[in-house]
């Protein structure tokens, strides 16, 4: 009965959460992340960011994914309950302190916040499998064709 519970709980905590939504645009995601400060962030161009996030989501702020090892990861940069968020279902480091619900609306600022600190680690942007298997070494400026930013699109240093 608490099985059933806890699934009841987290359904309609995710129906709730999608009602506030948002799928972004590549550009005015771009725009966002420029804001924001990820430019250059540890050596990581919005290129590295717009493609990490659309491999990752889909660029889809309600994007959950369960994985094998019973953790989600959530929201437009697919954050691992496990590490990052606590979803009140399994053990969390919560190192980003927050409910991984928090990531599943349109507002992407703490989505932002965590990921920096995901980026700060020891991983950085290894982290997310989908960047190294897609943007890693790749030429990031299509990401930004089209968009209206004033952006510096190649950085060196991964640090």
């Amino acid at each position: 009965m608490q099985a059933w519970a806890t699934v009841v709980v987290t359904l309609a905590t995710l129906v709730v959460a999608t009602v506030d939504a948002k799928i972004y645009e590549r550009c005015e995601l771009a725009a966002k992340l420029e804001k924001a400060g990820l430019n250059g962030y540890k050596g990581y161009t919005i290129g590295d960011w717009l493609c990490m996030a659309h491999y990752e989501s889909g660029f889809d702020t309600a994007f959950v994914d369960h994985n094998p090892d019973g953790s989600s990861e959530y929201g437009i940069f697919q954050l691992n309950s496990a590490w990052w968020c606590d979803n009140g279902i399994t053990p969390t480091q919560n190192l980003c302190h927050m409910d991984c619900r928090d990531l599943l609306n349109r507002h992407i600022l703490d989505d932002i916040l965590c990921a920096k600190r995901v980026v700060s680690s020891q991983n950085s942007m290894t982290a997310w499998d989908s960047w190294s298997r897609h943007c890693s070494g790749h030429d990031l400026s299509e990401w930004l064709k089209g968009c209206d930013l004033h952006v510096k699109s190649e950085w060196k240093i991964h640090s």
